[in-house]
């Protein structure tokens, strides 16, 4: 992989999780809804179509991980996770739960009942995306150390996911950690397929997904529904299965051949749970291209966090974050 400054490795970081958030805001209002349903209310998205972008669970949960890998870095445990969420989520008195997925639903109900890890992973949606869309952090932090971004998001994600939710955060921490670096994308693809198994779901739905963007097409479009009907369970109700929103993820980048806007927007107009495939989307190409290759428009529109999903993280910028997983002087 290519050697790379602290600079660019600032750069860089600060465009994987701008990149995230961007790809939350902008996949938000397209979340759970079909592509012919996309096309009849916006015809095809090209940007924010709200007049106050938001992110969403997606973003304020990398923000939390963030915070507890700045604090520990590789020195990471099971403890440390379980510990942080009792104390920034599930011990807290915020009344209804807002704005996060089964996955953290069924975590936080576990946690409460006094479950510990990896028992308080066993729920219903331990398949989630909910690791996926939180990795990208991981992969900042060990830039250039794909199993170890690998090993460090398993670490975090033994609180709330198994099996296939644990496959597709490691395979967004170790694509991101590639990127970090300047990989291409064919490079970024094959990190993320080594730290999973080559048998699993998510890999098959990550290469299948693959295959379909490198075809050649007229239009966006038919390339978007190759990409899509090679992943997606048609009629499946759940459209957080995170072999499927990773693998649109990186049929998106791939399809996209890196470049930010085009794979955030092909994330989002493909539907299903848009905000995490933009998202992750996202991170890669803004790895891959530092903070520079997302579009001013966009980037601008992202603030400091309401904390509508974590009333605990409200007022942190995404950037803030990015700079503490990537101290002065790292080389």
């Amino acid at each position: 992989m290519a050697t790379t400054t602290a600079c660019d490795t600032r750069e860089r970081a600060r465009g994987a999780l701008l990149g995230l958030a961007v790809g939350d805001a902008l996949g938000a209002p397209a979340e759970n809804m079909r592509p012919s349903e996309i096309r009849r209310r916006w015809g095809r998205i090209e940007g924010f179509v709200t007049d106050s972008p938001a992110g969403t669970d997606d973003t304020e949960y990398a923000i939390f991980s963030a915070l507890l890998l700045a604090r520990h870095g590789s020195a990471l445990t099971v403890h440390h996770v379980e510990r942080a969420w009792h104390h920034w989520i599930a011990d807290l008195d915020e009344g209804p739960f807002r704005g996060a997925g089964f996955s953290e639903r069924g975590t936080l109900e576990n946690l409460r009942r006094g479950l510990a890890a990896p028992i308080s992973a066993q729920h219903r949606h331990a398949w989630s995306d909910g690791l996926a869309m939180r990795a990208a952090p991981f992969g900042v932090f060990a830039a250039g150390r794909p199993a170890e971004a690998a090993r460090l998001v398993a670490i975090d994600g033994s609180v709330s996911h198994d099996g296939e939710g644990i496959y597709g955060g490691q395979a967004v921490a170790a694509g991101v950690a590639a990127a970090m670096t300047g990989a291409g994308v064919t490079s970024v693809i094959a990190a993320a397929l080594s730290a999973v198994p080559m048998d699993s779901w998510t890999a098959r739905s990550l290469r299948r997904a693959v295959v379909a963007a490198q075809r050649v097409q007229p239009d966006p479009l038919t390339r978007e529904r190759q990409v899509r009907s090679a992943v997606v369970i048609g009629g499946y109700p759940w459209t957080d299965l995170a072999p499927e929103a990773v693998g649109l993820a990186f049929g998106a980048f791939a399809a996209a051949r890196g470049d930010f806007r085009t794979a955030v927007l092909t994330a989002v107009n493909m539907g299903r749970d848009a905000d995490t495939t933009a998202a992750v989307a996202g991170a890669l190409a803004g790895a891959a291209g530092g903070v520079r290759s997302i579009p001013e428009e966009w980037a601008s529109a992202i603030t400091p966090v309401t904390g509508s999903c974590l009333p605990s993280i409200r007022g942190y910028h995404i950037l803030d974050v990015a700079d503490l997983l990537t101290p002065e002087g790292e080389s």
